[in-house]
């Protein structure tokens, strides 16, 4: 009897109600952590601090994230439902708490401008919710990848593009959420009060997708989880299965590529302005979360048709490699937008194309990497050495964006561009110069990424068997 015919009747053995929905519920909700940006501005003006200053707590946020996920990866492994039921508390509580941090520093709070309100976002916003975004985001990878066996790609690739397009669906909510639940100030002005009423709302929100996701999630009933000692290898044993320069590589390519996704996906919104299309930042960044999305998924469900995944990360490489050397032999970023106010098409083409190719293959990069592995090193503790592999995710999260902001803050110089937006005049400080020498930066590394790729990363079992069936059918 196949497993298929095992699974108990009705919706619990279906496998989009027991895999695929829930992980859309957790990593939905979860992936609304990358809408920071949306309100770090109106949390920075409402507590009295510099916006640099609050932009710590969602590198706080991403690191933590990566951490949680390498050191409850056995947890997660032994465990999903007791997981998934930490991650919703954790990023709903956290969310919460977030609220009340921002609320106790209002302009008319004795807390105000306090370090001990700053330091509850980082904590409340960076670690109690990084421990549920670590442990949220692994919950459903390794139960999709038991119900879909034959279509691992698309699975996992379907739950992380939960994780990616939940930008391009909470950010008009959240914008539409800041605007009517602030109240009026005497001269008309927003006071800024809609920003933690938003968080306590959300709070509650995401505490019933995630629970509900919870409750759903189950691995197949004919699924037989390894326990002993000897039916289950130690991570350090499951590495050692092959040369250990075969995960250094995987590890290493996967920080290169959120490193240098982060990089240039920080600056997108100020990139945008700079080459003339700064009345359009919002639609280009819900065009950007949408490539997001779709390069989880795509790029995953393709390598499914591969017999080595590791093909998928070097078309991710080239791609990257090809569009960032054009833009950045051709100046793009600097010369798009001329200071006469003209604007160059072909360049602004290259521009947006380069930004597309970089999130889409920075979203690919995720969704592939547990497949990736599982089909290196097997089912048994993919958990466990897909969370140990997140601690790259962890680090890119603290050095990508933060050296791009240094190379545009210590290199280039500012101008202003005028632009108009519902009628009115605005003003926006741009470095052109800034943020193409960051492509200096993105193009070293995805050099050396490419290079891991081809001579470091090994190919699978699976690739090295139908490559040694093709020579011998071309043989005979």
């Amino acid at each position: 009897m196949s497993e298929e015919m095992k699974q108990p009747a009705g919706w619990r053995g279906n496998k989009w109600v027991r895999a695929a929905i829930p992980a859309l519920l957790l990593h939905c909700s979860i992936g609304t952590v990358y809408c920071w940006s949306i309100f770090s501005q109106e949390i920075a003006e409402h507590i009295g601090f510099s916006k640099g200053a609050t932009e710590w707590a969602f590198s706080f946020a991403i690191f933590f994230l990566g951490m949680s996920a390498a050191f409850l990866g056995n947890f997660v492994e032994k465990d999903i439902h007791k997981a998934s039921l930490i991650a919703t508390i954790c990023f709903s509580v956290g969310m919460a708490l977030t609220g009340l941090f921002i609320f106790l520093g209002g302009p008319e709070k004795s807390l105000h401008g306090s370090p001990i309100i700053l330091i509850g976002i980082y904590f409340s916003y960076g670690f109690i919710m990084g421990i549920g975004l670590g442990t949220g985001y692994l919950s459903p990878v390794k139960t999709l990848m038991l119900w879909f066996k034959d279509r691992k790609g698309l699975a996992t690739g379907l739950a992380v593009a939960g994780f990616g397009a939940a930008k391009a669906i909470a950010s008009p909510i959240m914008t539409s959420m800041l605007n009517g639940l602030s109240g009026k100030n005497p001269d008309g002005s927003s006071d800024g009060t809609g920003v933690y009423k938003m968080f306590w709302i959300l709070a509650g929100v995401y505490f019933v997708m995630m629970f509900v996701g919870h409750l759903l999630l189950a691995k197949p009933a004919g699924w037989h989880e390894p326990q002993g000692k000897g039916e289950k290898p130690s991570i350090l044993a499951t590495l050692k299965t092959k040369p250990i320069g075969n995960y250094i590589g995987i590890w290493l390519m996967f920080y290169i590529n959120i490193t240098c996704g982060l990089a240039l996906i920080s600056q997108e919104k100020m990139i945008v302005k700079c080459i003339g299309l700064a009345a359009s930042v919002g639609i280009i960044s819900t065009f950007s979360a949408i490539f997001n999305a779709a390069g989880r998924l795509g790029f995953s469900a393709w390598a499914d048709t591969m017999k080595d995944r590791n093909t998928i990360y070097k078309m991710i490489f080239i791609l990257s490699i090809a569009f960032t050397g054009i833009v950045m032999l051709t100046q793009g970023i600097k010369n798009a937008y001329s200071d006469s106010g003209e604007m160059n098409v072909l360049l602004v083409i290259l521009v947006i194309t380069l930004i597309m190719i970089v999130n889409a293959g920075y979203g690919g990069g995720f969704s592939n990497v547990p497949t990736l592995l599982s089909d290196h090193y097997g089912m048994g503790s993919i958990s466990a050495i897909h969370g140990i592999t997140l601690s790259a995710w962890a680090f890119a999260g603290l050095t990508g964006n933060q050296i791009a902001s240094f190379i545009v803050s210590h290199t280039g110089s500012e101008k202003n561009i005028e632009y108009m937006e519902n009628g009115i005049t605005h003003v926006a400080t741009v470095n052109p110069d800034g943020y193409q020498n960051v492509l200096y930066f993105t193009l070293a590394l995805y050099v050396v990424a490419l290079l891991l790729c081809l001579f470091l990363v090994r190919p699978t079992e699976k690739a090295l068997a139908a490559k040694a069936a093709k020579a011998a059918k071309k043989a005979q």
